[in-house]
């Protein structure tokens, strides 16, 4: 093999490698955004208001849902979120402000925070409200409204999420965003908030450490859709009522919001009574399903 063989064969290897290096550096440049969803505050108002306390985080876990199937964003899981705020006293202490959502995005590892409320207006008409929040700039954008008569949980948030995801058009997060990301939550404090100040001082656990430092995952959220074939989940389907409704009505979302929180409190017997509440009236719901056949699997 002569020199000048050799020489053309490096030039064409380094010529296909330029080629293929921007098209690399670009899938390394560029990851999917990180986004959380908060629990949604009840601005309700009128006499019924206290029905539906609660009723955020129901709301809160079926967005999650529908945004866990988007393939362009990575959604934290639910769960992840809830042990945050009880990490940092935040589950009793109201409403959440952008600063706070903004603290505990850093901590789950977001680049945006969904925030919102919702409104029953005692007139048989619900009103969804969101916007994201970028918790690098920490500025809101695409806020977002969305309301109906028609008692249908379900189709009222999925509109929302068809809204947020269209006009959120959240940009790939960049690597040096990413790790400068990763920095930002080894060394910032835990969210400051009134009521969480007079935590601080408390010493954390090595779980709740390690999951300071864990990456956001989707995996419990994208199971959301419902292993159908649970025996446990199975069983609460055959004992529901013959009397079922098509559509997750609000009432019923505020039951399956209850068996969130008695899930999230340990307390598995209650969950499983209210879960079972809600398959008697929404035997094809997903999400209840499997939190019946999670809390029956604890006992």
């Amino acid at each position: 093999m002569t020199k000048r063989t050799v020489s053309l064969r490096v030039l064409a290897l380094l010529a296909a490698c330029a080629a293929v290096a921007p098209r690399i550096a670009s899938a390394q440049a560029e990851a999917k955004p990180v986004v959380a969803v908060l629990y949604f505050d009840n601005n309700s108002i009128g006499k019924d208001r206290a029905d539906y306390d609660g009723l955020g985080k129901g709301i809160a876990d079926l967005l999650i849902t529908d945004l866990a199937g988007n393939p362009n964003v990575t959604v934290v899981e639910r769960e992840r979120i809830q042990q945050v705020l009880q990490e940092h006293n935040l589950i009793k202490s109201g409403a959440i402000d952008n600063q706070t959502a903004v603290e505990v995005g850093k901590i789950v590892g977001a680049q945006y925070m969904i925030t919102g409320g919702f409104i029953n207006t005692g007139k048989g008409q619900m009103v969804l409200t969101a916007r994201a929040i970028n918790v690098k700039t920490s500025q809101i954008t695409n806020p977002e409204k969305v309301q109906s008569k028609d008692d249908d949980a379900l189709g009222l948030v999925a509109q929302l999420s068809a809204k947020m995801q269209k006009d959120m058009r959240l940009p790939a997060l960049r690597v040096g965003d990413a790790s400068e990301m990763q920095h930002e939550m080894k060394h910032d404090d835990a969210p400051k908030h009134e009521d969480a100040a007079k935590h601080e001082d408390a010493p954390k656990s090595d779980a709740a450490v390690k999951h300071e430092a864990a990456p956001a995952k989707t995996d419990v959220a994208m199971k959301h859709d419902a292993p159908k074939s649970e025996p446990a989940a199975k069983q609460a389907g055959e004992q529901a009522s013959t009397k079922t409704s098509s559509k997750l009505d609000w009432r019923t979302a505020v039951l399956y919001s209850k068996a969130l929180e008695e899930t999230d409190s340990g307390n598995n017997t209650k969950a499983a009574e209210l879960y079972r509440a809600v398959l008697a009236k929404f035997p094809d719901f997903g999400p209840a399903k499997s939190g019946y056949a999670k809390v029956s699997r604890r006992g």
